[in-house]
């Protein structure tokens, strides 16, 4: 195995630690002291492969962002029709969610939310990328009359992405008691029953 091989297994190994320690013990208490532990390296040797902790978070950003475009993609080339393409994607993402628990809890930490302006510039072009796959599905439902054109495409797109938030928010704090991507699609199911063409919904 090449120097550079190893180097980047290395990173893999640091990178994948960083993601199982972001769960159990929470992105805001997580140290490169406590990394150093888990991969039984040194401390100074956490910074020869990543320049500060910050860029560590990025290279745990990047690796979340390839498991999404993975799934994404995946689901995608899986389903031709919009509405299973639809359910597909919110089940990659949810799935996704399962697979890599700490994500919840990243996205809420203080570290994305105030301390790393890029780590939240990653996070936010991929709920923009997630969103605009689904205003693409939504909007053939809507153009072939599956779904009523009001609320437009962009706006169920934000309701089902808040859907899928809320449900791995839920699925987090009631310390994984349920089948997330089960629960996900059940209610996804409910959400698209009211969207549907031909049925209206009482503001009354």
């Amino acid at each position: 195995m090449s120097r550079h091989q190893s180097a980047e297994n290395r990173k893999t190994q640091i990178v994948a630690e960083m993601l199982r320690l972001a769960d159990e013990i929470g992105p805001d208490r997580l140290s490169t002291t406590d990394i150093a532990r888990a991969v039984k390296i040194s401390q100074p040797a956490i910074f020869r492969h990543f320049p500060s902790k910050g860029a560590l978070w990025l290279a745990v950003a990047e690796e979340v962002a390839r498991r999404l475009h993975t799934a994404w993609d995946t689901a995608e080339a899986g389903a031709e029709m919009p509405d299973a393409r639809l359910k597909a994607l919110i089940a990659a993402q949810l799935t996704t969610v399962s697979e890599t628990p700490a994500l919840p809890s990243i996205l809420f930490s203080r570290e994305l939310q105030v301390d790393n302006p890029a780590l939240r510039d990653v996070f936010r072009g991929l709920l923009g990328r997630f969103q605009g796959l689904l205003v693409a599905a939504i909007g053939e439902l809507q153009a072939t009359g599956s779904l009523r054109r009001e609320p437009s495409a962009e706006d169920v797109a934000v309701l089902l992405t808040s859907l899928v938030q809320g449900v791995a928010i839920r699925w987090t704090l009631g310390a994984r008691a349920f089948p997330l991507v089960d629960e996900g699609l059940r209610l996804l199911d409910v959400q698209l029953s009211l969207m549907h063409a031909g049925e209206s919904i009482s503001h009354a």
